[in-house]
Order: C-alpha cells, then sequence, then structure tokens
C-alpha cells in the first residue's frame, strides 16, 4: 500500500477505446517525487489536459480511499471517486401525516455499463423520446444498429456506444433504490447534466405580436459564466476549409468521422463555463408521484455546486433548464428554481442561483 498527498501536472492520459464512460483511463501526473500513474475513469479522465494542475491524497492501491482534486484558481475541485450522497424520502398520509413508507435511495453518478443500460431503460418513458430509437449500439463486427434494447450480433455482446441526445461533454445521475424488493427496478430515476446552451432567444409576445430578443441571457449574466460552453457546430464553421481537404483526400464519410473526433475533442478542451443545464430528469412511471423527480433535481444541484459538473473546471453560478414539461410540472419551481422567460421555441427557461 502506497499513500500520498503531492501535488502535480499531468504530462499525459491515455482514454480507453471504447466504453468510453464507464472504462478505465491511465494519467501520467510529474510530482516533485517523480512521475505517477493513476487511474481514473473515462467520464472524468476526459476533461483532464497536459498541464492541468491537480493533487492527489490517499491509497493508491484503494479505489474508495483515493481522491484527486484539480487545483483551480478559485478552490480545489473534487474529480475522483464519483459523487455519491444517501437520502431518505419519506412518504406521509397526506390525511393524518402519519409515515406510509420510506425510501432509501442513493443518488451517484452513473459508473457502469450496467448503470448506462439502465438509463437506456429510463429514457425509453421520457415524454419527448416515445417515438424514437434512443440508443445506438455496436456490434464485435463493427455494425452499428440503433434500437431500445441490445440487438442480438451474430458474434457476440452488443457494446452501447451513445445515448441519442447526450453530448459528449454530458454527466449522468442516477437514483438507485438502496433497500428494493427482487421484484423491483435498481434505477428509478436519473438526471443529465449538459453545459450551458450556445445560444439562447427570448419570445416576447407584444400586441399579439410575437418578437424575438436575441442572446437574453447576456443581457442578465456577465459573458464569461456562459462563454465559452460546448459549441461543436462553431468549430465546424472555422474548420470547413480542413474538412474539404480531407474529403479529397478520403471521402466524405470517412472525413467528417475524422473531424469530428478533432472537433469534439477541441470543443471538450474550450468547455469551461460557470454553468450547467439540467437536460433531463427521467423518473420510472412506477414511481412517480411520489417526490423523487424533486429529490433527483435536487441532487443533481448539489453536485453541481460540489463538483462544478459537468467540466469540473471553476465554481459553478447557476443550473439553467429549459423544458416545455416546466410549464405543466412545476416541480423544478419547488426546489429554489425561478421562471424568467420563454425561448424563441417557446418553451419556459428556469434558473437556480448557486452564489
Amino acid at each position: 500500500m502506497v499513500r500520498l498527498f503531492v501535488r502535480g501536472v499531468v504530462k499525459r492520459r491515455k482514454l480507453p477505446k471504447s466504453g468510453l464512460r464507464w472504462s478505465k483511463a491511465e494519467l501520467e501526473v510529474e510530482t516533485g517525487e517523480g512521475i505517477i500513474t493513476i487511474e481514473l475513469i473515462g467520464t472524468v479522465a476526459q476533461w483532464l489536459y497536459e498541464g492541468d494542475r491537480v493533487k492527489i491524497e490517499g491509497e493508491v492501491s484503494s479505489s474508495t480511499k483515493f481522491r484527486v482534486y484539480r487545483i483551480a484558481k478559485d478552490g480545489d475541485i473534487l474529480l475522483y471517486p464519483l459523487f455519491r450522497k444517501e437520502y431518505k424520502l419519506e412518504r406521509k398520509n397526506p390525511v393524518t401525516g402519519e409515515p406510509l413508507y420510506e425510501y432509501n435511495i442513493v443518488a451517484r453518478e452513473a459508473e457502469t455499463e450496467e448503470d448506462y443500460r439502465a438509463i437506456v431503460e429510463l429514457e425509453q418513458y421520457h415524454y419527448a423520446s416515445k417515438k424514437e430509437l434512443v440508443a445506438i449500439w455496436r456490434c464485435p463486427d463493427g455494425k452499428l444498429i440503433e434500437s431500445n434494447v441490445p440487438p442480438d450480433c451474430e458474434n457476440g455482446k452488443a457494446e452501447l456506444v451513445a445515448i441519442k441526445g447526450s453530448l459528449p461533454a454530458s454527466r449522468f445521475l442516477v437514483l438507485e433504490l438502496e433497500k428494493r424488493q427482487s421484484f423491483e427496478p435498481r434505477i428509478v430515476a436519473y438526471v443529465r447534466v449538459d453545459p450551458p446552451i450556445p445560444l439562447m432567444h427570448r419570445r416576447i409576445v407584444k400586441n399579439g405580436k410575437v418578437e424575438i430578443e436575441k442572446n437574453i441571457r447576456l443581457k442578465v449574466f456577465p459573458y464569461d459564466w456562459i462563454y465559452p460552453t460546448f459549441w461543436p457546430e462553431k468549430l465546424l464553421k472555422k474548420l470547413k476549409e480542413e474538412l474539404n481537404e480531407l474529403r479529397a483526400k478520403y471521402g466524405r464519410k470517412k472525413a467528417l468521422y475524422l473531424l469530428s473526433e478533432k472537433i469534439k475533442e477541441e470543443a471538450l478542451k474550450r468547455c469551461n463555463s460557470a454553468g450547467a443545464r439540467i437536460a433531463r430528469v427521467v423518473v420510472h412511471p412506477d414511481y412517480r408521484g411520489d417526490g423523487l423527480g424533486m429529490l433527483a433535481v435536487s441532487a443533481a444541484i448539489e453536485w453541481v455546486r460540489e463538483r462544478s459538473i459537468p467540466e469540473m473546471k471553476r465554481r459553478k453560478h447557476f443550473v439553467e433548464t429549459i423544458a416545455q414539461m416546466a410549464r405543466y410540472h412545476p416541480f423544478f419551481e419547488r426546489v429554489g428554481f425561478k421562471y424568467l422567460w420563454d425561448t424563441a421555441s417557446g418553451r419556459p427557461a428556469l434558473y437556480y442561483p448557486l452564489t
């Protein structure tokens, strides 16, 4: 057993070739005592780059006692181990006020492939996904298949590649039943947290006429609270000339793939906003109406506040959400979100202050 308490600089990282969100990545850190190699889960390691300053403490032989911090200008940010917090949710008789039953919930960041498969199952219950295929799978022969369930592959097990609608920058928080019956699902809810959307305009109706107020957030929040956010489309426009060169050399399909990987990496590297966005909240239909949606949002707020999710680069000042469902189910406002305006598409935009 080796116990550490060192500060260092990231020299190299090696991300997994597949299963980034749940597989281990290697990180080489140069310290005053030499170079040490540590393992982090890929979804965390992808946010660390050469030259980033980190602090490592604990027992490197024990993942539960091994902690990694980013040394940021506004304070150290805990990166690893992943967020985990226990909650108790008591349901009472609405007439007598007596306890009826209690949920023992663990809110934690999704960590295993099984967690993400459970998220795919839950995603099918989201109102915006009822008629969609929500996941992309890859067979051992490389074939990609869109499906809501793991497809049958001729020569092995299908690997989950992506949850449609999510971003490379997305982070997932799951609510797990700590005490459950054999017939109950393990994961009963999840929250997806993204960086703030790149652009937001306000819809105003004056005298029956719709007007659009451009870039409304910049009239309310400082520019550097929003930007730089995750904006690969902007990078793609700048790299149009490079795309044409690659297309001439490799063909359109391969050119798009090669450039998309470069754009994704650069977009992640640039992303460093002071806000976060709750992009999805999904509760298993058998557990709706018991307050799990509010608990999921409250846990996500704690996660963002404590860990500066999703980028983990600097402290966060706000959490935003943009959802049509907020017009009919006010659980966001019940946990402290404030409605500010309708977006250009007519959806409510709500904000939760962290500072």
